[in-house]
């Protein structure tokens, strides 16, 4: 099921049940347990027996319980197992039992306190009535277009023929519902003479015509079989003869029912094939038929050989008979009828002749589906106007339909499967089957040709003939597009070039754009020019090394509305509320955007560039808070020429000045050394093995994930107390730039000296509550290892003095394991290594690094 469909559906339960939540956590949830808890597609429709027993057991009626259990399995409806163990369940929770017993009480009461409806109150009901559908209608207008689009196009390419059948009864090979009652008497012929009479009324029923004492029932339902009355003087010993031979016309009027309604365009190819091939059995059967009247004109048929010669039809035509009926009642068409016949197959096993009657339908229906799945997965083309194939192409989802984010749409929604169309015994290639006609549209809209030829697939009891077959074309098709996209449209180059900007790989650039940008990034979103920007950033490429980059005129600047901690607080939940009218920086709003083309746009979606937004602006953030702080300490370089006692009053700033320069600079060296590097690493490793898109699809979502989580950006407590220790340094710096221009004269020292103890007792909390959160995360998974590390980096910030009046940061460091500083020793191997190999990481590390590693 998709997501969207699994939302909707949520949203639809919520509603029902009176539930205000958001879905989005229970579809979260769902997604999670789904696949693991599912039942396989073989048992769907098969119960627990013990769970069946108990609720008949419960039921009022268990007797007519059972009965409408047994019509709904021989509908063959979907999840009809599913379904019972579910109701199950239900009945297992006595909550749950409760709070049904409730809602229905006061559904019950609502409808007991409803006004009859009179002749006086009559006009206020229309009224009411045409107000309620003319505001549903205004409510379903955005969904209209596509329903109709979607609608148009059906009726447009499924044609409808004129049911003859249904208008002139007599054109049917079935037996006419005009037919006559009984007039003749037989009472006072001989026996011997009644069973020439009786031998030709039965060849007359076997043909679906009238018969003189045999009386043909009209239908109650228009599946239900055939019903005889013999006449009452025939003799009773031919009659029970006669009784046991009826069956089979009552076979052959159901598969004659079938096969003429059936073969209209409307019911779908497979059936349409299927209803051929048993005409093909009726015809055989007619021959037989025609056999025997030979026979009896010749004088050769008795009854005992009529019984004897149409047990081999007798049998066939009951399976046959079956297979329609079942197909009739449950309305099935399309993969749900192979699904069916596929059961039908298994079911007869020990049984070879009636095995190889199934596997003759099956084959025989199986060929326009097929012939559908070839042109899918060879030539990614779907040929299905009466929607039978297991993949369903959203045709109105277009490109001049699709949001801003074509490609992700695209991928998630233009092709999709639809579970209740798989036959059962493709169910375990149906992912392959979606992807391989999914990799070739993209090839072909890449306006590459397609040179494979389309192999004829056809069913086989050994179902290793037709897998064989598809993995073959999911193996072509995907090996075709990675081809495409890793080598002709150079996906490594572009994600290198991404690496570059937005994760800041190239530091000469990123130093050169905000020293370029700096007056610029102080001020006020309404005050910037965004030209101005994009001309500062084309400088700042030009000038760095990023002018060997093939791929840097897609570099953009763009202006968000909204700065990082709101927009990770909103993606997160934990803020529902729209974005408070307030002014921000251009610090606060900037990010950079990328463009890319299709097919590369799958890869580096709107999503994905969010995501590697995000790290950028936070990035970005530290490292300009790190430009501010040095800043400072070259203003503060004029303190060298005050008088001794003057620069001791600087002592405590210059302290605090170095504490914050520590910690930003830690931080950025977890984020880019310890997180993404590593994480990088690994993705490129992964990225050397893949065999298909999806695959690529899945390892950069999964980099990009581990990237936000443990530079503490999906953590709402930990990016709040980042945010809060970059916001003190800012106020800092900006209180220590205010004194470099406008110097305190002495009797002011006491309110710097103030100043300057309030900024140290902010920033020394803000550090605690950063550490024991860290601290307070689960130990017992390796998903914060990471962070851990930060923690001992975080530590080096305090001196042992400081140490001795934070009994909480003693604490917290008397928790750490032995295992934690392995894994720091690990870090610092793997650093190491790091450094031989890439000299860009070299320029990334702390000042005096040594300090900060045990």
């Amino acid at each position: 099921m998709g997501e969207f469909k699994l939302h909707l559906l949520t949203q639809e339960l919520l509603d029902k049940l009176g539930n205000k939540s958001s879905p989005a956590e229970y579809v979260e949830y769902l997604q999670k347990h789904i696949a693991s808890n599912s039942t396989t597609v073989e048992n769907v429709n098969f119960p627990s027996p013990s769970h069946l027993q108990q609720l008949a057991e419960r039921s009022n009626n268990p007797q007519a319980f059972m009965s409408k259990f047994e019509d709904l399995k021989e509908k063959n409806v979907d999840s009809l197992g599913q379904y019972i163990d579910l109701m199950q369940k239900i009945g297992q929770d006595s909550n749950m039992r409760e709070f049904l017993a409730q809602t229905a009480s006061k559904l019950n009461k609502q409808a007991t306190n409803s006004a009859p409806i009179t002749k006086d109150t009559l006009p206020q009901v229309r009224s009411r009535l045409k107000s309620a559908a003319s505001n549903k209608s205004r409510d379903k207008e955005p969904t209209k277009r596509a329903s109709a689009i979607k609608s148009s196009l059906s009726m447009s390419i499924t044609p409808s023929v004129t049911s003859w059948i249904q208008r002139r009864p007599c054109m049917s090979w079935d037996f006419s519902v005009s037919s006559a009652s009984l007039t003749h008497t037989i009472n006072n012929i001989p026996v011997c003479s009644q069973e020439n009479i009786i031998i030709e009324d039965l060849l007359n029923i076997f043909m679906g015509l009238p018969a003189n004492f045999i009386e043909v029932q009209e239908l109650k339902d228009p599946y239900d079989p055939r019903e005889f009355v013999l006449n009452d003087f025939i003799d009773p010993s031919v009659k029970e003869l006669v009784k046991r031979m009826l069956p089979l016309a009552s076979h052959y009027s159901i598969i004659q029912r079938f096969t003429e309604e059936k073969m209209r365009f409307e019911f779908g190819q497979v059936n349409n094939a299927l209803a051929e091939d048993m005409s093909s059995i009726i015809i055989d059967y007619m021959t037989f038929i025609a056999q025997l009247e030979t026979e009896f004109r010749n004088g050769n048929l008795t009854l005992q050989k009529v019984w004897y010669y149409i047990q081999k039809s007798l049998h066939s035509l009951q399976i046959v008979s079956n297979i329609a009926t079942t197909i009739n009642k449950s309305g099935s068409c399309g993969g749900k009828v192979l699904s069916l016949l596929h059961d039908k197959i298994a079911g007869n096993i020990g049984d070879y002749k009636a095995q190889d009657l199934c596997i003759r339908l099956m084959q025989a229906a199986c060929v326009p589906y097929m012939k559908m799945l070839g042109m899918w997965i060879y030539k990614g083309i779907i040929a299905d106007p009466i929607h039978e194939f297991l993949v369903e192409d959203n045709e109105v989802v277009q490109k001049e339909d699709m949001p801003v984010d074509y490609s992700a749409d695209y991928w998630d929604k233009k092709y999709t499967i639809r579970r209740e169309r798989i036959p059962k015994f493709l169910e375990p290639v149906s992912e392959i089957i979606l992807r391989a006609g999914k990799y070739l549209n993209v090839i072909r809209q890449c306006g590459k040709s397609l040179n494979n030829k389309v192999q004829n697939i056809e069913y086989k009891k050994e179902e290793k003939f037709y897998i064989e077959s598809i993995e073959t074309a999911y193996k072509f098709a995907s090996q075709t597009l990675l081809n495409l996209v890793l080598g002709e449209q150079d996906l490594l180059g572009r994600l290198k070039s991404v690496k570059h900007y937005f994760l800041l790989d190239q530091g000469d650039f990123i130093v050169t754009f905000l020293t370029l940008c700096e007056k610029e990034l102080s001020k006020d979103v309404a005050d910037v020019i965004q030209t101005r920007l994009d001309s500062l950033l084309d400088l700042a490429l030009r000038i760095s090394s990023a002018t060997n980059d093939p791929y840097k005129d897609d570099l953009r600047t763009e202006l968000l509305p909204y700065d990082l901690q709101f927009q990770m607080f909103k993606i997160l939940m934990e803020q529902q509320k729209q974005p408070k009218a307030k002014s921000l920086t251009v610090i606060e709003s900037f990010s950079f955007s990328y463009e890319v083309r299709w097919p590369l746009s799958l890869i580096l979606d709107r999503k994905s560039l969010a995501r590697y937004q995000m790290i950028f602006r936070h990035l970005l953030h530290c490292k300009y808070v790190e430009r501010m702080i040095c800043q400072v300490w070259r203003a503060n370089k004029v303190a060298n020429k005050f008088q001794a006692g003057a620069a001791k009053q600087y002592r405590n700033t210059f302290a605090l000045r170095q504490r914050m320069l520590h910690c930003v600079q830690n931080l950025e060296y977890h984020m880019m050394v310890e997180v993404i590097e590593p994480h990088w690493c690994m993705f490129l490793q992964k990225l050397s093995k893949v065999t298909n898109v999806d695959e690529v699809l899945s390892i950069h979502s999964d980099f990009l994930d581990s990237c936000l989580k443990d530079c503490m950006l999906t953590i709402p407590s930990l990016l709040a107390v980042v945010t809060k220790l970059l916001l003190i340094c800012v106020s800092f710096c900006k209180f220590m730039q205010a004194e470099s221009i406008n110097p305190e004269g002495h009797e002011d020292i006491l309110s710097f000296e103030q100043n300057i103890t309030r900024f140290d007792t902010e920033f020394t909390g803000a550090i605690m509550n950063l550490l024991e959160q860290i601290n307070s995360l689960n130990r017992s998974d390796s998903d914060h290892d990471r962070l851990f590390n930060l923690l001992y980096r975080m530590s080096s910030i305090f001196s042992s003095e400081m140490l001795k009046d934070f009994k909480k940061l003693l604490e917290i460091l008397s928790d750490l394991s032995t295992g934690d500083w392995t894994s720091m020793a690990s870090t610092r191997s793997n650093l190491r290594e790091w450094d031989s190999s890439d000299r860009t990481i070299t320029a990334r590390m702390p000042l005096d690094n040594n300090q900060y590693l045990p």
